[in-house]
C-alpha cells in the first residue's frame, strides 16, 4: 500500500448540507495535510477534507467514504444516541511535553519511597518496550501487560504509598492534556453525551490530575481504571476490583466506574447508571493503541467512529493503524481536530 501526502491551503472551504461552515477567521488560514491511501487518489479532495480539520496536522484517512456515511448517520440520531469512550494516557494527554516524553498517569507517582521509585521505573524501563512493540502478537502481549501492571501495583502497596503523595506527586509532574481537550469536554457537556475515559492507569491520580490541570469537574465525565482503597490514615491497603491494563479496557468494567462529581446525572438528563449509558450506541472512540479499540467490546453499538493518535514508531505502524481506525492523527497532534468532529456530532436540527 502507498500513500500520497496531500497539502491543501484554501480561502474558502465548501461544506456539504451536511457540515456546517467554519468561521471566515478561521477557515481563511487552515491548513491540511493528509495521508491518503492510493486507493482513494481520484476521490474528491475536498470531501477528505471535510471530514478531517485540524491545524496543520498529519491526518490519516482510509475510507473518507465510509466516515462520511457514520457521520451521516450518528447525526441523523443526534447528541442523546452518542457517547465519547477516550482513553487517557497519551489520548487526552501529550505525548511529548516540553521536549520530553510525557509522564503517564502511572509514571508521574513519586510514592515518597526512592527505592520504590528506582523498582517501578525499572519495570517501565523492561516492559514498555514490549508495549510498543508491533511485532509481538496481542494475547502474548497481554499477558505481559497484565504481569507489569500486577507487579506495579504490588510494589505500591508495600512501598506504602499515601494519597498526598499522588497530590504532590501531580503537582510536579510533566503531563499536560493536548490542546483541544477542555474544549471537547465542555463542547460534550452542553450536548449532554457522557464521557467515559478508560485507562489502565489509576482512577485517583487521573481525577487529581483533572483537578490540578483543568480546575474544573464535568458532570458527564466518569473514569473506568484502577481503583485505589485507602484507609484512614490515607494509606494505600489493596486495589478495587480486576486489573485494568492496556488491552483489556472496555465496557465490560464499566460498573467500576465513578464520576468526577458527587454525583452523575441531572435533570437534563445526563447519564448516571451503566445501563442508560448502554442505551447510547453511537460512539467516538478515541485511543492511541491498536488494542484501544476494544474499549468498547461490550457495548451493542451501531455505529462507531475510531480516532487513533499515532505518537511514536509512525512509520512502522502507519498501515496497521490506517487499517485500523476510521482516522489518524500523526506525532503528538492536538485534539483540535476531534472537536470539529464532534461538533458535527451533536449538530442535529442547528
Amino acid at each position: 500500500m502507498s500513500y500520497r501526502l496531500l497539502h491543501f491551503t484554501f480561502p474558502t472551504i465548501c461544506w456539504t448540507d451536511i457540515f456546517k461552515p467554519l468561521p471566515r477567521s478561521i477557515s481563511s488560514h487552515l491548513k491540511f495535510r493528509v495521508w491518503c491511501s492510493s486507493d482513494c487518489k481520484n476521490r474528491n479532495q475536498g470531501e477528505i477534507m471535510e471530514q478531517v480539520v485540524a491545524d496543520g496536522a498529519e491526518v490519516m484517512v482510509g475510507d473518507p467514504e465510509l466516515l462520511q456515511r457514520k457521520i451521516s448517520s450518528i447525526r441523523l440520531e443526534g447528541p442523546a444516541k452518542l457517547q465519547v469512550i477516550a482513553d487517557f494516557d497519551s489520548t487526552l494527554t501529550k505525548y511529548w511535553v516540553d521536549g520530553h516524553r510525557g509522564h503517564s498517569s502511572h509514571g508521574l507517582l513519586q510514592q515518597g519511597n526512592p527505592e520504590y521509585d528506582v523498582k517501578r521505573q525499572k519495570l517501565y524501563e523492561y516492559y514498555h518496550p514490549l508495549e510498543i512493540d508491533p511485532t509481538i502478537p496481542i494475547d502474548e502481549k497481554a499477558k505481559l501487560m497484565e504481569e507489569w501492571w500486577e507487579k506495579t501495583h504490588g510494589l505500591l502497596i508495600e512501598g506504602g504509598l499515601t494519597y498526598g503523595a499522588i497530590k504532590s506527586s501531580v503537582a510536579n509532574s510533566r503531563i499536560a492534556f493536548r490542546d483541544g481537550v477542555l474544549e471537547l469536554f465542555e463542547l460534550l457537556e452542553k450536548s449532554n453525551v457522557p464521557i467515559l475515559i478508560f485507562s489502565a492507569g489509576l482512577a485517583d491520580i487521573i481525577e487529581e490530575v483533572l483537578r490540578q490541570k483543568l480546575h474544573r469537574s464535568f458532570k458527564n465525565v466518569k473514569i473506568v481504571s484502577n481503583r485505589m482503597v485507602f484507609d484512614q490514615n490515607g494509606h494505600l491497603v489493596s486495589f478495587k476490583g480486576k486489573t485494568i491494563h492496556v488491552l483489556n479496557k472496555n465496557e465490560h468494567a464499566i460498573d467500576m466506574a465513578a464520576p468526577v462529581h458527587d454525583q452523575l446525572g441531572d435533570v437534563n438528563g445526563l447519564v448516571d447508571d451503566a445501563s442508560s449509558v448502554k442505551m447510547r450506541t453511537n460512539v467516538l472512540l478515541l485511543g492511541d493503541h491498536i488494542g484501544d479499540l476494544g474499549m468498547s467490546d461490550g457495548l451493542n453499538y451501531k455505529t462507531q467512529i475510531s480516532v487513533g493518535f499515532l505518537n511514536d514508531n509512525i512509520e512502522i505502524s502507519r498501515d496497521s493503524y490506517r487499517k485500523s481506525f476510521d482516522v489518524v492523527y500523526m506525532n503528538d497532534a492536538s485534539m483540535r481536530g476531534v472537536v470539529k468532529l464532534a461538533s458535527q456530532l451533536c449538530s442535529m436540527g442547528k
